[in-house]
């Protein structure tokens, strides 16, 4: 058995179909993703439009693609054939122009909120007042074509636990409170936080899928 495929195992394992196995296969060459999809994980993550683009041409089909990376406008047209949940939705722009292109495939593409929770600069998300506006703006009903099946977020990077685990608490209780809105292209279900360094501390506190690379594939090149 390959490293990436103990791995695979290890973790899958430790989860005990609590949540799904996010790989997230960014600057990993196909070699890699294909040790991975054959140990038996079939959902990617990548976080550049062109890279996932490329690899999804020359990989299996069977493959559920999830865009986990900050997503310009101007980009969903070249995921939208065939991605299968965009994990950073963060305004309203970007769900309208999600809705356009999955239009025109005869789709509806399912997104995630990205909830900003980390005490740092550097990450991309809404704040629970913006995402609350969000999931009530009238402009939500013409948007046939995607669905809003939960809430992303990025805890702080830091080996503080307890903070960790307070983060992805209020996650939590943002998304159970947003499971009580009743619109007809919500449906809330995935919750996904946890990544190499904190994905057991997230499946405690609710999460539905981890998004795992370096634990896999070894640190990033």
């Amino acid at each position: 058995m390959t490293k990436i495929a103990e791995a695979i195992h290890q973790i899958e394992n430790q989860l005990a179909g609590r949540a799904t196995l996010i790989a997230v296969t960014k600057t990993k060459p196909l070699e890699a993703l294909l040790e991975a999809y054959e140990a038996g994980c079939k959902t990617f993550g990548e976080n550049k439009v062109q890279e996932m683009a490329d690899k999804q041409a020359n990989l299996p089909d069977d493959i559920a693609w999830h865009m986990i990376g900050h997503l310009q406008t101007n980009k969903v047209k070249y995921i939208a054939p065939f991605v299968t949940l965009i994990q950073s939705v963060d305004s309203l722009k970007l769900l309208q122009e999600i809705n356009k292109q999955a239009l025109k495939h005869n789709r509806v593409i399912d997104c995630l909120l990205q909830i900003y929770i980390a005490e740092e600069e550097t990450k991309f998300g809404l704040d629970a007042a913006e995402a609350e506006a969000l999931l009530n703006d009238p402009a939500l009903e013409e948007l046939t074509n995607i669905r809003i099946i939960g809430l992303m977020g990025l805890a702080t990077n830091t080996d503080n636990e307890a903070q960790i685990r307070s983060e992805f608490k209020s996650l939590k209780r943002l998304y159970d409170q947003f499971k009580t809105i009743q619109r007809q292209n919500l449906a809330f279900r995935e919750l996904s936080m946890g990544m190499s360094g904190d994905y057991l501390i997230a499946v405690e506190e609710g999460s539905t899928m981890v998004r795992v690379g370096s634990a896999i594939f070894g640190s990033r090149n």
